[in-house]
């Protein structure tokens, strides 16, 4: 029996602003370079009228919620559960999702009084991305924002690493993955950000609890989380709580576990402008493949040539039409 949804994700929803700065912005402000450092909304607020309030583009984010948008523009059919709140920003949020293809729990749920997340993408020339995030109400994401049938109806459930930095954020996605297993449908993690590896360990192991069916990490996320310096071991580690996996090694492509045998992933060559979106994109056009029924090389390909495509222009994602030209050059339609 068909699912009616490929893919369902959990993950925080905010607004993505970009703003392109230069390395001196980050040592006059005490902004860490090349991570996502959570802050205050008032240091937001302050950083914001640093740079002048101009981002060149505003959209609806967060890592899972730009995977889950890939997942519909190659063609599958994906869900949303996230925590916006009833203002502005966050009507945008809704239909800026929306207008992506995406089904979402927003569309049923009555949002509450709050401000929306926001996080301020800062792009260096070297194509690095820095991120200073607000939460905001997608801090409080619960077991409420959950949608227990969707899942149930879904091939995949897909969550995103960064929930383990929020207690009811991890809870939701714990509660999300046990029904999932219960029900029989694939379960799918991105370890999101290297810090959080690093700094939340313990809630990530609970987040994978008896084993998923599908980790993405990529090489210094690995090595963070099996504790060592080797992608050997890092790689034997990720086979005890995943029966597949794939490490992300930037310019040098991936390493696809299927189970079975590794598969190399060459890397498309190109210029990158902004690396913002790589690792998101790299996850739906995976999962985007798998559950059509293709195979993981194949799937490693699709995924290589849409990271590539993304990390050569700014934002994290493409346009529809672009992910349907990669799709034909892999899959032939």
């Amino acid at each position: 029996m068909s699912k009616k949804y490929d893919v369902y994700a959990i993950g925080n929803a905010l607004v993505d602003m970009e703003f392109e700065v230069h390395d001196a912005f980050f040592a006059s402000h005490k902004i860490d370079k090349g991570l996502m450092t959570l802050v205050d909304e008032e240091r937001q607020n302050y950083l914001l009228k640093a740079l002048g309030n101009e981002s060149k583009k505003r959209q609806c984010g967060g890592s899972a919620a730009n995977t889950i948008i890939a997942v519909s523009q190659f063609g599958a059919k994906g869900f949303y559960s996230c925590k916006v709140a009833a203002d502005p920003t966050g009507d945008f949020y809704l239909n800026d999702l929306v207008e992506s293809g995406v089904d979402t729990n927003l569309k049923t749920q009555k949002r509450e009084n709050g401000t929306t997340g926001k996080c301020l993408v800062l792009i260096t020339p070297d194509a690095e991305r820095t991120m200073n995030t607000f939460l905001g109400i997608t801090g409080s994401l619960a077991k409420t924002e959950v949608d227990a049938e969707a899942i149930k109806n879904s091939q995949y459930l897909y969550m995103e690493g960064y929930l383990v930095a929020s207690p009811t954020g991890k809870e939701a996605a714990i509660h999300a993955r046990d029904i999932a297993r219960a029900s029989g449908v694939k379960t799918a993690l991105t370890f999101s950000d290297v810090n959080m590896v690093k700094f939340f360990k313990d809630g990530l192991v609970e987040m994978v609890g008896p084993g998923l069916d599908l980790i993405f990490c990529n090489e210094s996320e690995a090595l963070a989380f099996a504790g060592t310096n080797s992608l050997m071991e890092a790689r034997e580690a990720l086979k005890k709580v995943a029966k597949n996996f794939v490490i992300t090694l930037g310019e040098n492509g991936a390493m696809i576990w299927d189970g079975v045998t590794f598969i190399d992933i060459e890397p498309y060559k190109v210029k990158a402008i902004d690396s913002n979106g790589a690792g998101d994109m790299y996850a739906g056009a995976f999962l985007y493949a798998l559950s059509q029924g293709h195979t993981f090389a194949s799937a490693g390909k699709l995924a290589s040539m849409a990271a590539s495509k993304v990390v050569s222009k700014f934002g994290p994602r493409l346009l529809t039409q672009e992910t349907l030209e990669i799709r034909t050059q892999v899959f032939g339609r």
